[in-house]
């Protein structure tokens, strides 16, 4: 198969997937949300105790400089649940095992829904950031700092997005996808998200320090306060590259476990679907 049909064929799926996201736009609006919501939350309402306890005034930063990282890792989490409950819903249909019989390029059934999340998820992530800028959002950062934030949100982004469709294959129902789902948008609650792990109990304190938002948040917080990374850097890499793997090759186990592969119809015949 050549290079261009793999290409055609995943942009092919990337467009069934933004169809069916113009058709079911709570799916997306949902995933934007929660991160607002928790924005509005900790800013508005709880901002100015929080900002006490974090010392405002004297040496450290405005909160809402603080918290905007960890809300924007929300929205790349809040996002799985969708994808998740997309990719059951098309395996309960047989959809995904009608692809598995196409003579299409057998990485653009799920390229192209990660392409289409990504997307998605990144106009959410747009969103959160506007509005964390009508608040008083700031960087302080330069334009390779900035960079590289945009790289590292675009690696945990992608990472995630592929955790979410092995979730979906997972799942046996909408439900089920959705539960699994919850999981990466809320683990930031237990980071350094909202509040330093230095003032949590010692369990919640190791768990904190120890899963894979706190070292992500970290480092993107110094790179958009224009603060040197350090070796932190290297270890959200790796959690990002780590998760992403694994998840593309739990995903890619998955749908290839059907032994059916009987050649099908073309990709264009299933666009309405």
């Amino acid at each position: 198969m050549s290079r261009n049909h793999i290409v055609s064929d995943i942009l092919t799926m990337a467009r069934r997937d933004a169809l069916h996201a113009l058709r079911n736009p709570m799916l997306t609006l949902s995933a934007v949300i929660t991160p607002v919501i928790f924005l509005l939350l900790f800013v508005e309402v709880l901002g100015g105790s929080m900002s006490k306890a974090l010392g405002v005034g004297a040496s450290a930063v405005p909160y809402i400089v603080y918290v905007t990282p960890g809300i924007i890792l929300m929205a790349v989490g809040s996002s799985v649940s969708g994808t998740a409950i997309n990719i059951t819903i098309d395996k309960k249909e047989g959809i995904i095992s009608r692809f598995r019989t196409m003579r299409i390029a057998r990485t653009s059934v799920l390229t192209g829904v990660v392409i289409g999340s990504v997307l998605r998820t990144m106009f959410g992530i747009l969103v959160v950031l506007g509005l964390a800028v009508l608040l008083g959002f700031r960087t302080s950062a330069d334009a390779p700092q900035v960079a590289e934030a945009l790289g590292l949100i675009a690696m945990f982004l992608i990472s995630v997005t592929w955790l979410g469709v092995a979730f979906g294959l997972s799942a046996t129902s909408a439900a089920g996808a959705n539960s699994l789902g919850l999981i990466p948008g809320f683990i930031p609650l237990v980071s350094s998200a909202f509040v330093p792990t230095v003032s949590m109990p010692a369990a919640v304190r190791w768990f904190a320090e120890n899963q894979p938002y706190t070292p992500i948040i970290e480092t993107l917080r110094a790179l958009l306060m224009g603060s040197p990374v350090g070796a932190q850097g290297l270890v959200a890499a790796g959690w990002c590259i780590v998760i992403g793997a694994a998840s593309y090759f739990w995903a890619r186990h998955l749908y290839n476990r059907d032994p059916s592969r009987q050649a099908g119809p073309s990709v264009a015949q299933l666009m309405g679907n």
